[in-house]
């Protein structure tokens, strides 16, 4: 969170509260099957709030093109600029399609912010699986954003 590029507005206090009042809203299912399920919804919930942001930043009736000027830029939220935050997600959606656990890994590596081993205990896979998975990935996503960019 600590890496959003100046000009996000959205502060790491904003993403937990709008991703709190998805997971607890009334037609929300409210029961989780474990640690890991809490998780993958919380990190779900983060991403939908991050990409909404970006979407809304980017619309031509928000400004289009133009970037703000942000006073604290201690209290940034991620790295990528909206168009590459985007790119990840369309990305992601992909990969999800091919491989649904890799996807649920970057989910939790980047929108949850947890670690390797943090993520490999959610999954219930060994630690070493997940560095395996999370160093493929990090990889394919690389590529996948790269060939968007060109």
């Amino acid at each position: 969170m600590a890496r959003e590029s100046p000009g996000h507005t959205l502060q790491a206090t904003g993403l937990v509260h709008e991703a709190y009042l998805r997971l607890v809203q009334p037609n929300a299912d409210r029961r989780w099957k474990d640690r890991r399920h809490f998780f993958i919804v919380a990190a779900e919930a983060m991403r939908q709030v991050l990409i909404e942001n970006a979407r809304r930043r980017k619309s031509a009736r928000r400004g289009g093109g133009y970037s703000r000027e942000d006073i604290d830029p201690a209290q940034l939220v991620s790295s990528l600029p909206s168009d590459q935050l985007m790119a990840l997600n369309d990305a992601l959606e992909e990969l999800a399609v091919k491989d649904a656990s890799k996807a649920e890994l970057v989910k939790l590596r980047f929108f949850a912010g947890l670690t390797v081993a943090e993520a490999a205990e959610t999954m219930g896979i060994p630690s070493r699986t997940a560095e395996r998975q999370w160093a493929y990935t990090r990889a394919w996503l690389q590529c996948q954003l790269a060939e968007r960019q060109s």
